[in-house]
């Protein structure tokens, strides 16, 4: 582990809430239709066109809200009131513009790391809305480098800790997300370290690499230091 000279963080859920805000439209949501379906009914039904829809919109709010709005209108038979309709938009101009709260020991974290090291945010989702929060969050200055990305892959890791480092075999990934922070990264040759965050969307579940050499898990954010101090 001494070898390492990049770290990236990811964002969302890592540094700063935001599943919690997903989790809450999606109440309000349920809201709306409950004359037409179950709320577990309608989460299956939602998370089904999330699933349908990456390919075409990405990830993040504006996703969220298209597939909402195509939820609604296949639940009710086409039926759906555009009052309904407008509810989903506001809630979702709502989710862009909630303001951003950090998780504990994220600064400190940061900044411990980018007085050892190169330190990268490496973010996937809407472009407006994640330069939004990293300027609303205070932290942008502690970076060395912003990647803002469509998606987390093995190829993606690989070119821009090659572009910003020495590298994938001396950069670790930290983030929330077994699927798009921990295992792509190690996939690309580096180092992937798990911090598990109380609420996680379904789509972004996968197994954790028990027993893979450059696997790392710790509780918080605060146990970052004492695990890049390890030889």
């Amino acid at each position: 582990m001494h070898r390492i000279t990049t770290i990236g963080f990811d964002a969302d859920d890592t540094l700063w809430h935001n599943e919690h805000y997903f989790r809450l439209t999606e109440k309000r949501f349920a809201d709306l239709l409950r004359d037409h379906a179950d709320p577990d009914h309608l989460t299956e039904r939602l998370l089904a066109a999330e699933r349908r829809n990456l390919g075409h919109y990405g990830y993040g709010i504006k996703g969220f809200m298209l597939s909402m709005i195509e939820t609604a209108i296949e639940i009710t038979e086409d039926r759906v009131p555009a009052r309904v309709i407008r509810e989903i938009i506001e809630a979702g101009q709502e989710m862009l513009a909630h303001p951003i709260d950090l998780l504990p020991h994220a600064r400190a974290a940061v900044e411990a790391a980018a007085d050892t090291h190169r330190v990268l945010l490496i973010t996937k989702g809407d472009l407006l809305d994640q330069e939004r929060k990293l300027a609303q969050s205070g932290l942008g200055d502690l970076f060395h480098g912003v990647e803002i990305v469509s998606d987390k892959t093995p190829p993606v890791y690989a070119r821009i800790f090659a572009d910003h480092g020495d590298g994938p075999e001396r950069a670790m990934m930290v983030g929330n997300s077994m699927k798009s922070d921990v295992r792509p990264a190690i996939d690309a040759g580096g180092w992937g370290v798990f911090v598990p965050h109380g609420l996680s969307w379904a789509l972004e579940h996968a197994d954790p690499p028990l027993g893979h050499p450059r696997y790392r898990e710790i509780p918080d954010l605060g146990g970052l230091v004492a695990l890049l101090q390890q030889g």
